[in-house]
């Protein structure tokens, strides 16, 4: 399914360290920081069993190179659930390689094996070359998102 060079499996406990490090590369990508407390809590809820979110690697010559983290959730439009593909990073050393796609097609094998209905997910409207991606493996649609912090 997946070229061999290139391993998919959830994230374990083990992962810590090179997940750490892509996490913090994927914040700087979208220029922010969290405290740690907060990056401590969303490692904690991809490991827990009685959280429905869900970290998904790629792993090349034994390194980690790219993560998903998805939430199944329910939704009022159907009765199965539907998938969220809250966060996607792959490594700029592998860019180009097929990594995000690889990625985003176990996200979809994923969700199905949970019985969803679809997935979805955001990216800012500039992120150009993600989008190319994108396009090409999903739906663009027209919904507009409003947000208020709490």
């Amino acid at each position: 399914m997946y070229p061999s060079s290139v391993e998919i499996k959830p994230l374990a406990r083990a992962d810590y360290d090179f997940w750490l490090t892509l996490w913090q590369s994927y914040l700087t990508f979208y220029e922010t920081s969290l405290p740690m407390s907060t990056t401590d809590t969303t490692w904690r809820n991809l490991l827990n069993n009685d959280v429905a979110t869900y970290g998904i690697g790629a792993w090349k010559n034994g390194t980690l190179v790219g993560f998903t983290h998805v939430v199944i959730h329910p939704t009022s439009w159907s009765s199965t659930a539907c998938c969220y593909l809250q966060d996607l990073y792959v490594d700029e050393s592998v860019r180009g390689q097929s990594i995000g796609r690889i990625l985003i097609e176990a996200v979809y094998g994923f969700a199905d094996e949970k019985g969803c209905n679809h997935v979805y997910w955001k990216t800012q409207e500039s992120n150009a070359n993600a989008r190319q991606l994108y396009d090409k493996v999903a739906s663009l649609t027209d919904m507009v998102q409003y947000r208020k912090n709490l």
